[in-house]
Order: structure tokens, then sequence, then C-alpha cells
């Protein structure tokens, strides 16, 4: 049985490096890997790629966990029950401990949803997903009272009532992660479709509710002209271990010379403590995982790579699993 439990806290450890002395990233494997990095314990690592939901075993063995998913980003819940963003068929399902999948969202008044990108939970056990829409928007059907075309953020109940809690606020939300205290909800702004589009990532305080403070909105960082931020986790000093950024330009709206492809590391409060440089684009994502939760596995273009954290990452699982 598998016990699950998070273990959090609040202050940064002093000056202790983020790394383990001498630690660069290493490639894992060139396919299969293009989103969505998720640990258990017992199965190993999973990620989005290729249209199917992935497995590499702990030894290292890659196969199909789940084919033809279209998923994006995976999450375990507080049951140990997978949650995905099948983007692909627009919705949010779960995979039940009988192999049963349930759909726990595919619309919302009426509307279907964009395509749902990342997810992240809250202490009540409510998900919270991303529904952006990158590339062709012309089959778009989520939009608000006055007809304008909606890219928000949605909340599951767990009774199973879906609402939205982020309209207009932010420009196209991608990444979601929520500190284990239920504080402060992050998100991903990136929208890379437009030369004046969003590349931020924000904070917000989130209500007991369940839904956020529009007045504590606070910017933490600004990519300008390259990548903006895509996936994201926390580890258990609170800082923030974001994928953003490209080694080469992407004309013509993501115009940057310099590489910046890679893994960023912030303080709860926005100070970039560490850079990361991944030498594949684009980085998407990341996930703690390993016996001790101090592998920062890195989802990049397909391809699939680790480095070592002096600090684990946030987990639902406790190390003594039986």
């Amino acid at each position: 049985m598998l016990i699950i439990a998070f273990v959090f806290s609040s202050h940064a450890i002093g000056n202790e490096p983020i790394l383990e002395l001498g630690t660069k990233p290493q490639l894992l494997q060139e396919t299969g890997a293009g989103e969505g990095p998720v640990w258990h314990p017992k199965l190993g690592l999973l990620t989005s790629g290729d249209g199917n939901s992935n497995r590499r075993d702990k030894e290292g063995k890659a196969s199909v966990y789940r084919p033809d998913t279209g998923s994006n980003g995976l999450m375990f819940d507080r049951e140990g029950r997978l949650i995905l963003c099948e983007s692909a068929r627009y919705r949010v399902t779960r995979l039940e401990q009988d192999g049963k999948l349930t759909v726990l969202a595919d619309r919302y008044e009426g509307h279907r949803f964009n395509t749902p990108n990342d997810l992240t939970q809250d202490s009540k056990g409510r998900i919270y997903f991303s529904d952006p829409r990158y590339g062709d928007r012309d089959d778009m059907e989520m939009v608000d009272e006055k007809g304008r075309k909606v890219e928000g953020i949605y909340r599951i109940d767990v009774d199973g009532k879906v609402t939205r809690i982020i309209t207009h606020e932010v420009d196209r939300p991608n990444g979601l992660v929520i500190t284990p205290d239920d504080k402060y909800l992050f998100v991903a702004d990136n929208n890379n479709n437009a030369a004046d589009g969003a590349r931020k990532l924000w904070r917000f305080d989130l209500k007991a509710d369940g839904t956020v403070d529009f007045a504590s909105q606070k910017l933490m960082h600004d990519w300008k002209t390259t990548r903006g931020p895509d996936g994201m986790k926390l580890d258990t000093a609170g800082r923030l271990y974001v994928a953003a950024g490209l080694n080469r330009p992407n004309l013509p709206f993501e115009t940057a010379e310099t590489p910046t492809a890679g893994i960023y590391v912030f303080s709860p409060n926005g100070e970039l403590l560490e850079f990361v440089a991944i030498p594949r684009d684009e980085t998407t994502n990341c996930a703690f995982g390993g016996d001790d939760v101090k592998t920062l596995f890195v989802t990049a273009g397909g391809t699939l790579w680790s480095l070592r954290t002096t600090t684990p990452g946030v987990s639902i699982w406790k190390l003594n699993t039986k």
C-alpha cells in the first residue's frame, strides 16, 4: 500500500548549493519525453510523448504505458491515481486503480475546452488545470459572455464541480503549481504566437475556497523576447524549478539571440538563484523523482535529461512506501 504525504518548508536552506557538486545534465533517452514528467515510486517515471503516455522504469527501460492518450500534463492525486491532461481529446481524465478511465472535465458552460495543458492540486485534493490554445485557434469554443476567446485556469472540486478561477488575468496559462500550504498559485504565462505575447511567471495568493486574490498578482520573472515559462515544480525548501527559454531564435516571435533554454531556479519571492542549461529545444517541463526524490528529470524536445539536486522535491510519495 502506498502512503501519501507532503513534506515542505517555506524557508530556503541558507546558502546550501542547489545542485550536487559537479552535476551536469545527463541525457537519458532521445525520444518519448515531450512533456508531463511525473514520478511513481514503483512504476518509475511517466512522460507524455509521441501521442502516448510513456514509462521509463527504475532500471531505465522505456515502454508505452498507455497508447494514444494525446496527453500533456500528468499528475498523481492523493489517492495515487494518475490524472491526465488529454490535450488531443480536450479533456482531463483520471485513471482509476482498476484501470478504468473517468472523465473529470471536458466542457465548461457548454463549451469544449481548448487543450488542457498542465495541472496541480491543493491540500484538499482539488485539481487545477490550465487550458491554453497553441497553434490553430479557428475551432476554439471557449468564450466568455462577451464572445471573447478564453484561455483560462479551472478548478475541479472533489465532488466533480468545475469552476473557472482565472479568465483574462493572464495571457496564455501553461504550467501551474500550488505550494503545499495552499498559500500560493504559480502560473507560467507563455504566449509564443505573438511578438508582444506574455513570457512571464506570476504568483497569486490562493484563497481557502480555491479562488485566487487578483489584487495579489505578482510578477516573478519576465523572459521578454525568448520562449517563456512552461512546466515547473517545487522543492521542499520552497524553491521553484521552471522550464523555459530557447537555444536558438524561433522567428518571427521569439527573437532572443542568446541561448536561454534550461531550468531556472527561483526563490519563493522570485529571485533567480540558479540556471541549468539544457542543450535541446524546447525545454518543456521537469519533475523530481528517484528513491530520494533528488533527481530532477527534464523533458526537452522529446528527449529526457536528469540532474541531481541537494534538496528533495515536493512529492506526494513518502520514501518509505510499502
